[in-house]
């Protein structure tokens, strides 16, 4: 969608008077150069460097590109820069509001340009992981013909949410969360620049460390609560943002850490082995420091998904249950009631039975066909429905289960090459000594142990 006169005028204003603009907008990178973290991605020669023009084009033009990475870590702000630094005609369009007929239009727009004056189209699009199948269908012909040079931002993984087509013609980068030390100096520059704060307060050293912790990499939330802060003691005639008057802005209090200053990554890995070693109380507690220091709430629920299989299993079926329904109240109720089903789910996981026999046994699996061990299907088992299937001998002599006693039909199921592979080993633990039973009779009967 090409801008309008409403939006350029919007665009006038705001560079004329950016004061008027969120911190986080104004201190956007205005080069690469200006650009905090990722820096895998801007070394020299990097499609992003010569989508900006540094480098050859031609036959060896830049590629398309894929950005995927969590909220905040740079993504809009770097198509900004592409936009800024380029001679290309650029388009931006969010798959939030887009659909197929405004693709086309401005591909269209690009075949246009390219024939009529000879400029290249730089198009980005955000959340291309809202766009259904059928629209992302709609970008190949340009993608493949450079019609437009793409530029689409994710936060979901791709490999689940862009079709294949679109992701072999395009280039994947993935961006980082940000570090600390990423953060700590563009809050520093944020408080200091022109085009910021000026110098009009400082930041105290608790106070910055507190807003690095509920930043959790996300460059946007850090300059948006800094902001906050900042008109906070301004009004109270402080010069100095304290801690206490950033956390009456955030409204959260900060969690002190160990001296050693654990992270993010770390109280999240203290609570996955508390619950593992079934001390609900140390897992609470692990819970409470993640919510008091800022974390994502849906992070925390991914991780008691994760738990629930790699740790409990078949010991507690209804574990996996407990942990995807406390995700999904989540992303529903928010904070401050979700904390009620974080902690719910919690005390479930952590006094559940353990087993991680599932995690071992995909685990062995993936191992051999890795290794190479795969091998034909065997021929019963291949699908017989299509015309000429019975001719190649596909699906001839499949036992039906159904059809015999037991409802166990004793025939080869795995390739010849893992036809003895056990990768299944069960516990007897909780509800998982059944499945211990099952396993050993259902061999018993496929023939795969002595009777």
């Amino acid at each position: 969608m090409e801008p309008d006169l409403f939006t350029a005028a919007a665009e006038d204003r705001q560079e004329k008077d950016p004061a008027g603009s969120p911190l986080a907008v104004r201190m956007r990178p205005r080069t690469l150069d200006e650009v905090v973290g990722q820096q895998h991605l801007l070394k020299s020669g990097s499609p992003l460097r010569r989508l900006v023009g540094e480098g050859t084009g031609g036959p060896a033009g830049p590629s398309s590109v894929i950005l995927w990475g969590p909220p905040g870590t740079g993504k809009t702000t770097l198509a900004y820069v592409v936009s800024k630094a380029t001679d290309k005609r650029f388009v931006e369009l969010s798959a939030i509001t887009a659909g197929v007929k405004e693709v086309r239009a401005v591909i269209d727009g690009a075949r246009r340009a390219s024939g009529g004056y000879g400029k290249e189209t730089v198009l980005f699009l955000d959340e291309i992981h809202r766009f259904s199948k059928a629209q992302q269908d709609s970008l190949l012909p340009a993608v493949e013909n450079r019609w437009v040079t793409l530029i689409a931002a994710t936060t979901e993984n791709p490999y689940f949410s862009v079709i294949s087509p679109l992701l072999s013609r395009s280039l994947l980068l993935t961006l980082e969360p940000l570090t600390d030390d990423d953060l700590r100096g563009l809050l520093r520059r944020a408080l200091d620049d022109d085009r910021g704060l000026k110098g009009t307060v400082t930041l105290a050293e608790d106070s910055e460390d507190h807003l690095l912790r509920i930043a959790g990499g996300d460059a946007r939330r850090a300059l948006t609560a800094l902001e906050a802060a900042a008109g906070a003691a301004l009004d109270k005639g402080e010069p100095r943002i304290s801690l206490t008057t950033l956390e009456e802005t955030v409204d959260r209090a900060a969690v002190k850490y160990d001296r050693d200053g654990d992270q993010h990554y770390d109280v999240a890995s203290a609570l996955i082995k508390s619950i593992r070693g079934s001390d609900v109380d140390a897992a609470l507690h692990y819970l409470a420091r993640m919510i008091e220091a800022g974390e994502d709430p849906r992070f925390i629920a991914r991780r008691l998904m994760i738990s629930a299989s790699e740790d409990i299993g078949l010991a507690d079926p209804n574990a996996l249950s407990i942990a995807v329904a406390a995700a999904q109240a989540v992303a529903m109720i928010g904070f401050p009631e979700a904390a009620l089903t974080l902690s719910h789910a919690t005390i479930a996981l952590a006094l559940a039975p353990k087993s991680n026999a599932a995690t071992t046994a995909i685990g062995a699996a993936l191992d051999d066909v890795r290794k190479g061990l795969a091998g034909p299907v065997p021929p019963h088992l291949r699908d017989g429905h299509y015309k000429g299937a019975a001719k190649l001998g596909h699906a001839q002599g499949y036992v039906y289960p159904h059809d015999v006693p037991e409802g166990i039909a004793a025939q080869q199921y795995a390739p010849d090459a893992l036809k003895d592979r056990e990768y299944y080993t069960p516990t007897r633990h909780g509800g998982e000594a059944r499945y211990a039973d099952a396993v050993e009779w259902t061999r018993k009967h496929l023939g795969r142990r002595a009777p």
